[in-house]
């Protein structure tokens, strides 16, 4: 910066204005820069003169500092004052050579030609430069400690009528900061005009900042009443009859620019009322700040068409978390932004997630785009990522995600509902997986998924460990008004995922016709209306049709009756944010496939009902929680206790699991299987009714509750009877069907505890005559999961024979089947059974309350099943069947105290059944299958308690 003498206020080479420290000279300045100025320049007059042309009044300019990344551009008073002082040391040097005759002829031509192409030297005098207002301030406000510095000049010469526009102080300036204690107000609208020439970014956007912070005036205004809209350039509405909050609101925006070499903002009070501001940011946002990476489409509400045009659309940050992190302040990024840590907004329990972080050096790939600008490195050296060593995740049924839920709106009708997500991530680990290296994840956005097994190499962004990246995507706002943001588990590898960062911001649209986007929406109401027309014509057509249909039918004569087939599900239009969206056919390769029809009508029960049953679900009628929902306890209108399983919007299990849950449970009844009183799907619930069980769940009859301790008969009766129940669904239907998730918060306890297998959401239809498998994606819960089908995602029915083979130990043993507290070799309880049974030591873990009452054979007998259904290799483990053979051979052991050693048996599970175990009869599989209660259980009465768990554990 040139500087010429103490306390002026110069024009710097910059183009900004700063202070004289120390009067340095124009030789000493030109010598340091280009040498050959040293012979070329006269001293002594020449400091004098330009001391007379440069100085220029603080009060109608910005200040900054030279290490701002906002160079300062030169306006048409300082160009002006540059010809001058061209013209004018050419004359005045001239003058000194004639006189001194102390340089030659050359160095005089040099000097003149170098002066003339000053203008012409690079220069980022003509990039577009920030401004920072202390509104209705006299004088400067500085924040010498931000990084860069900021200094906030007063906005008088930027207002179109400063003289109209008063100035407000507050009454309590020692109490407020500084930049917030005078504001610029009035009755009337105003505007602030900002000079803007430089076409170079003409198509970058421009942040704009507006800080309201209202107080009661030392001229009795208060702002704390007032209600205004702000708009910018006459094309973007930012605010409509906004009143901001007492503790004071710093709203951010996005501007593209336009090139027209102006920024207007407009503040237009409502009537009656006041508009006012605090203070005023703009600057040009860094080319790679926006709009550098492709915006990803999420959900069927999203218009890829509609959002190549967002480039031309104003946006408002709403939100901008660091994950995992502290408060990231103004001071601590380059771009002034404000951070808050997330932790407000996360939804998930928090020992499903661990915070990470990093001291290593974060990468930026400068040559595609990414540097501090995008975020600083305080955000991406802190992340929350999945606890995957936690033993609260193996105490979580089925798989789970870590969500963030966002209060947003509800969108008004015709008012925007498009918003831009950003999502920010820096991988710290190098880890295999079957795509790569690096953490593989899957990224859901208002409950859609946005990425599929999501990784550093996929995004196309970062190549190495601590490699910064983000990727954008465009979603719609829920009808619901919340707005979930979900990390999830990849099935191609066992890392979790991670997020280190987060911005949403809402979309802006000009109001212009004439702006861009404007087409597409015009194009998109007249689809709209043509396609509500044909609506209308279509239905009109049909009820015609109808009519004409009823009245043929009333004259023909009624045909003999014939079976009816089954009804299909005419299933609500909605999905979880209430979008349109039918065909549920189709949902999920997850749930079932082909096999089963369609659920009839009479299972439908209505919101207002269940709403009434469960007393508006009422959180002292809670029961449950699990990864599907909620479980409430309820009383129907004609005096049924019920439990009800409310799905959460947040929920990646929901709607898979809501149909297959209620296709299972609408076709098979069993006297072992909880049964289904019925759905509801309006409004975007997806709720799930069953009848109640008085005794909840045998994990809660186990351990973990103060229930008196089941007896060992008890244990054999309630395993007899989820045997059953298991081994009716593995052929007791045309196609065998695979549950997936046994485990004891699955098996629900009735009067006189009988047992009953719930939780059907995960199940899948097993593999067709003729083949061994059904490859399907790993879904299940820690220590319960099929090792073999964990590694070869191949699924069979031995895969339930294992999980059931945990439950027994764990009814054994009554400890959790995942334990961090043990040792590590004592951890997994399957593992550590097996261990000890294969040394003939399990009387070590046995339940101590029941070590007097286990006869010796029966005990043998119970852990041989149990080891076998554990065996390494599906072939190696028995059917259902026969373990429910062994069962019942074990009872029978208990009840008659048999002398002999059941070891006699172990050279095979038993594959016959014994006379009193009667298999499930065959019914054509078009229609139901019924069991029927005197063939299956004789002397027990169909139980009327169905229903869903009453312990927090299960789904």
């Amino acid at each position: 910066m040139l500087c010429f003498e103490p306390n002026k206020s110069v024009v710097s080479g910059r183009g900004g204005i700063g202070k004289c420290d120390d009067p340095i000279s124009v030789h000493s300045i030109v010598h340091s820069t280009i040498p050959v100025f040293h012979h070329a320049l006269p001293s002594g007059r020449c400091p004098i003169f330009l001391r007379v042309l440069f100085p220029v009044p603080d009060s109608t300019h910005h200040s900054t500092t030279s290490h701002s990344p906002f160079p300062l551009p030169s306006n048409t008073t300082t160009r002006i004052v540059r010809t001058l002082v061209r013209f004018r040391l050419i004359l005045s040097w001239t003058r000194q050579w004639r006189h001194d005759h102390a340089s030659t002829t050359a160095s005089m031509a040099t000097v003149v030609v170098i002066l003339l192409l000053l203008p012409l030297l690079p220069s980022t005098a003509h990039a577009a430069f920030p401004y920072f207002l202390a509104c209705g301030a006299a004088s400067n406000v500085s924040f010498p400690g931000d990084s860069p510095a900021r200094t906030f000049v007063p906005d008088a010469p930027f207002l179109s009528s400063a003289g109209r526009v008063p100035a407000v102080t507050s009454t309590g300036s020692n109490t407020i900061p500084p930049l917030y204690a005078a504001a610029r107000a009035a009755g009337s609208g105003f505007s602030y005009s900002f000079a803007d020439p430089d076409t170079a970014t003409a198509n970058v956007s421009r942040v704009l900042r507006l800080h309201f912070f209202p107080f009661t005036s030392s001229s009795s205004v208060n702002l704390s009443s007032a209600s205004f809209s702000v708009s910018v350039r006459d094309a973007f509405t930012l605010l409509s009859s906004f009143s901001p909050p007492r503790d004071g609101v710093v709203k951010e925006y996005f501007v593209p620019g336009d090139g027209s070499g102006e920024f207007r903002v407009k503040f237009t009070p409502d009537a009656g009322s006041t508009a006012f501001v605090s203070a005023i940011e703009l600057f040009p946002a860094p080319p790679e700040l926006l709009w550098r990476r492709p915006v990803k489409p999420v959900g069927a509400l999203v218009d890829s068409s509609d959002v190549n045009a967002w480039p031309q659309q104003a946006l408002e940050t709403v939100y901008r978390l660091n994950v995992g992190g502290s408060k990231v302040l103004p001071a601590n990024d380059t771009l002034w932004r404000t951070w808050l840590p997330d932790d407000p907004y996360f939804s998930s329990p928090r020992g499903l997630s661990e915070v990470n972080s990093t001291s290593t050096r974060i990468i930026y790939g400068t040559s595609i785009g990414y540097t501090r600008e995008v975020a600083p490195d305080s955000v991406y050296k802190t992340q929350r990522a999945m606890n995957m060593t936690s033993q609260q995740l193996f105490l979580t049924p089925g798989p789970f995600n870590l969500t963030w839920t966002f209060a947003l709106p509800p969108p008004a009708p015709g008012s925007d509902s498009d918003y831009l997500v950003r999502l920010h991530w820096c991988d710290y680990s190098v880890v295999t997986s079957a795509v790569g290296t690096g953490i593989v994840f899957d990224v859901y956005v208002a409950q859609r998924l946005a990425s599929k097994d999501l990784d550093r190499n996929a995004a196309d962004a970062a190549e190495q460990p601590n490699e910064a990246f983000y990727l954008d995507y465009a979603a719609t706002a829920p009808t619901t008004g919340n707005l979930t943001i979900s990390i999830g588990k990849s099935d191609k590898n066992d890392a979790g995922g991670m997020l280190n960062g987060l911005e949403i911001m809402k979309l802006r649209r000009a109001y212009n016709l004439n702006s861009a986007g404007s087409h597409g929406r015009r194009k998109k109401i007249l689809i709209g209306t043509l396609s509500a027309a044909l609506g209308v014509a279509v239905l009109a057509c049909a009820l015609l049709c109808l009519l004409a249909v009823l009245r043929r039918r009333r004259q023909a004569p009624t045909p003999a009756p014939e079976e009816k087939e089954s009804t299909q599900l005419p299933w609500s239009q909605h999905t979880q944010d209430g979008s349109s969206w039918v065909d549920m056919s189709n949902a999920s390769g997850a749930g079932m496939t082909g096999g089963l029809h369609r659920m009839s009508m009479q299972l439908n029960i209505s919101l207002a009902d269940i709403t009434a049953a469960t007393e508006n679900f009422n959180e002292r009628n809670l029961i449950g929680v699990g990864g599907f929902g909620n479980v409430y306890s309820g009383v129907l209108r004609d005096g049924t206790r019920v439990a009800v399983k409310r799905a959460m919007l947040a929920s990646k299990q929901g709607l898979p699991e809501f149909q297959t849950e209620i296709e299972v449970l609408s076709r098979i009844r069993h006297r072992h299987l909880v049964s289904l009183i019925g759905y509801c799907n309006e409004q975007s619930e997806m709720i799930l009714v069953y009848e109640y069980m008085e005794k909840g769940t045998l994990r809660s009859h186990l351990y973990g509750s103060e229930e008196p301790a089941l007896s060992w008969k008890q244990r054999l009766e309630i395993c007899i009877g989820a045997a059953r129940g298991l081994h009716y669904l593995h052929t007791g239907y045309s196609e065998n069907i695979i549950h997936r998730d046994v485990k004891s918060t699955n098996i629900l306890l009735g009067d006189a505890f009988i047992a009953k297998v719930a939780d059907f959401g995960l199940s899948r239809i097993g593999p067709s005559f003729g083949e061994t498998h059904v490859s399907t994606a790993v879904k299940g819960s820690f220590g319960y999961l099929d090792p073999e089908y964990f590694k070869t995602q191949q699924l069979t029915d031995r895969s339930d024979v294992y999980s059931f083979g945990v439950v027994l130990f764990e009814v054994l043993c009554a400890r959790p089947v995942i334990d961090q507290s043990l040792e590590r070799d004592e951890i997994n309880l399957a593992e550590w059974a097996v261990s000890l049974q294969q040394k003939g030591e399990l009387a070590k873990i046995t339940d101590p309350r029941i070590a007097g009452q286990v006869n010796d054979n029966s005990l043998r007998k119970f852990a041989e099943t149990a080891e076998k259904c554990l065996a390494d290799y599906g072939l190696d483990r028995p059917s259902m069947g026969d373990v429910l053979w062994n069962l019942e051979y074990c009872l029978q052991l208990q009840e008659t105290h048999v002398n002999r050693d059941a070891f006699e048996d172990s050279g095979a599970v038993a594959t016959q059944f014994p006379a009193d175990v009667v298999v499930p009869r065959w019914v054509p599989s078009s229609t139901s299958f019924l069991m029927d209660d005197s063939v299956t259980d004789s002397g027990i009465a169909n139980s009327k308690a169905f229903s869903q768990l009453s312990s927090g554990d299960g789904r």
